[in-house]
């Protein structure tokens, strides 16, 4: 089946991206040499690449300035790896906070200076499969790090390609996670296409095996089935409670989401509602012999 986009149209995008990569340029990307599909069909073979286990995990391209040197790693927590793999540089930091779903990587643009110290990785379906959409957020990424050198501002986030829905305990370990962000998901409306959600009974056991206990998962949506829906899946877990109204307005990082987002951006436009509901991750349960 030939593409819906104009071979010449497709040449040009082509072009500026390349241009843009080669030059290095500090200027951010323009969304419109970008463009794809609003979304992505998770159960497709998308030819990803994956590490084995967390440990397997290079974090060191995507965030150079937190590699530890040789003087560091005596210094370094937790720095483990699984006998007989590959060399991985160690890293002065973990990545604490995902964004799954990150679109056009607003939000994670927006926490980057508010959590300097926290590294934190982007995603759609859980680390962006549209593959033009997550080379939009790296080159936006790398723009904004040229443009802040000296500061050294947003060297703690980035966006991998990857499918959470298949993947994530691929890439991060046993209660590795603080925050998991959940804003705009596929809605999915069929009701044969609700297997697709982002939230569901499995996934939320994934997201409880990821986030530390205390951790909070985000959820934002402008469309109502769907709050209801994982509202109601996530009150159904025994390892999550709901965040109460007054701590979720505390919390800095629910304004953010709301307003920082590229999908947030377009409801407030639209006079549309925006359906909030954090929960956090509880103790696990004691075992019983």
């Amino acid at each position: 089946m030939s593409s819906s986009v104009p071979s010449h149209k497709r040449q040009k995008r082509e072009d500026y991206r390349s241009a843009h990569k080669e030059e290095g340029k500090a200027e951010l990307p323009k969304k419109k040499f970008y463009r794809q599909r609003a979304h992505a069909n998770p159960f497709s073979d998308h030819q990803l690449s994956y590490p084995s286990s967390p440990a397997s995990m290079d974090w060191s391209t995507h965030y150079p300035k937190f590699v530890a040197t040789t003087d560091d790693i005596s210094e370094v927590q937790n720095i483990a790896q699984d006998a007989g793999s590959q060399y991985v540089k160690p890293m002065l930091k973990e990545v604490e906070v995902a964004d799954i779903g990150c679109g056009f990587g607003g939000l994670l643009v927006a926490l980057a200076p508010r959590l300097p110290n926290t590294l934190m990785v982007g995603n759609q379906t859980g680390m962006e499969i549209r593959t033009q959409i997550t080379e939009f957020v790296q080159d936006r990424i790398e723009a904004l790090r040229q443009q802040h050198s000296e500061q050294g501002n947003y060297q703690n986030i980035a966006c991998l390609r990857a499918n959470t829905m298949k993947f994530l305990p691929n890439f991060f370990r046993k209660h590795q996670l603080t925050k998991i962000f959940l804003c705009f998901p596929d809605p999915h409306f069929k009701a044969r296409k609700h297997k697709a959600r982002i939230v569901s009974t499995t996934l939320n056991s994934e997201y409880a095996y990821v986030l530390r206990p205390g951790g909070t998962v985000y959820t934002i949506t402008d469309v109502e089935d769907l709050h209801i829906w994982m509202v109601k899946h996530f009150d159904a877990h025994p390892l999550f409670e709901r965040v109460s109204k007054e701590e979720e307005q505390r919390d800095e990082c629910v304004e953010l989401m709301k307003t920082e987002t590229e999908e947030g951006k377009k409801v407030e436009r639209n006079s549309g509602n925006k359906f909030v509901r954090c929960f956090r991750r509880l103790e696990d349960p004691p075992w019983v012999d």
